[in-house]
């Protein structure tokens, strides 16, 4: 099994934790047609529409 031979510095952990406080805002959008919030490239769960055409029925 491997084991580290030295001691991780905190500089060296810190940085690869770096990407770790990334947020997800970026992938999140409001849907033109109802506002609701939706992932991109994905179909609006709340009204079933995907780039203006009606993909769903939603009751």
């Amino acid at each position: 099994m491997a084991v580290p031979k030295k001691r991780t510095s905190r500089r060296r952990r810190d940085m690869r934790r770096a990407h770790d406080a990334l947020q997800v805002t970026a992938a999140i959008e409001s849907c033109p047609d109802c506002g609701e919030a939706k992932l991109r490239h994905r179909v609006c769960e709340s009204c079933g529409t995907y780039r203006g055409v009606q993909v769903l029925d939603v009751d």
